[in-house]
């Protein structure tokens, strides 16, 4: 009796062997086809993402375009220096930390609320029909979506109508905040609920349907059963977010930015638009956006380092 499991397991172990050894050999007699495949991603990546990285040399240079990066002048740290003590550094900071701060604070629990309210829908049809209309917002470009919050809350718009006030909320700079924020929400959160809807389907049938029988409420259910489907997800979605948190959307920033509410608009992004292109300074504005991703990239393995302490060892 006790050899049967022995041999199975000799078996499974051979057979295991044997489809390794057969897909190395098929990998090795049609490898044209695989580098014909990936061949177009590869040099995509290394087109866009790694031969740009030499620009960064521009951040320690006073570049000129017309001399490129040997004949510039080299200026080493004298642009972040510049930067950072500049009058206005801690306000860009503080902006864009605020931005980014809040926004993954009120934004991030958005898309999991919505996606555990859609699981608690039964129809099909009927959830097919809400998520549909949720992802819509998604598909308007972040151009249009500014354009449609400005007429909403222009002194005739419908806003002001449905307040029976006359109130200029683009001009205000405690406002602009909210607006951003709000409407990001309001874009995002129906297709952000995608990946947490797929991993809810994860989730146990049989124990959601135990824990029902045993009297749990909504909210009970969620914790014991639906919350540990999504853990995972949402702790890698969390890190990325937070290393992220730098990279405030340029563009909607810049549309919403009017003179009025400059004082809350201008973020670090903005500030290297205006610098790099509209001025010209362009090792300035390069070494600003230099210091923005090195502050991403150290709140990314500080988080997740924090994580991983948290979560038993688990983060990215």
């Amino acid at each position: 009796m006790s050899k049967t499991p022995t041999s199975t397991l000799a078996r499974a172990q051979k057979g295991g062997d044997t489809k390794l050894h057969n897909t190395l050999v098929y990998l090795r007699q049609h490898w044209q086809l695989y580098a014909f495949f990936i061949m177009p991603a590869f040099l995509l990546t290394v087109i866009f993402r790694y031969i740009p990285m030499g620009g960064i040399a521009i951040a320690f240079t006073d570049y000129n375009p017309l001399k490129g990066f040997l004949g510039s002048e080299w200026v080493a740290f004298q642009h972040f220096e510049r930067f950072l003590s500049s009058p206005d550094f801690l306000e860009y900071l503080a902006n864009t930390l605020k931005l980014s701060v809040f926004g993954l604070l009120w934004g991030f629990p958005a898309p999991i609320l919505l996606a555990f309210l859609l699981n608690r829908i039964l129809s099909k049809s009927r959830k097919q029909k809400i998520q549909l209309v949720l992802y819509m917002p998604n598909f308007i470009s972040v151009i249009v979506l500014c354009g449609i919050v400005r007429i909403l809350l222009s002194p005739t718009g419908m806003v002001n109508m449905l307040l029976g006030t006359s109130y200029n909320f683009m001009t205000m700079p405690q406002a602009f905040r909210t607006i951003y924020i709000a409407s990001g929400i309001w874009q995002g959160a129906g297709w952000g609920s995608i990946i947490y809807t797929a991993a809810l389907s994860n989730a146990s049938k049989d124990l959601k349907e135990a824990a029902v029988l045993d009297g749990a409420n909504i909210i009970q259910q969620i914790k014991a059963v639906e919350w540990p489907a999504i853990k995972d997800t949402v702790l890698i979605q969390f890190i990325m977010s937070v290393g992220n948190i730098m990279s405030v959307g340029f563009e909607k920033a810049y549309a919403l930015q009017t003179d009025l509410n400059m004082s809350a608009s201008e973020i670090i992004s903005t500030y290297v638009y205006k610098k790099g292109l509209i001025d010209g300074d362009y090792g300035f504005s390069t070494a600003v956006g230099l210091f923005n991703t090195v502050i991403n990239v150290i709140l990314l393995i500080s988080m997740n380092a924090i994580v991983k302490k948290m979560n038993e060892g688990k983060g990215i």
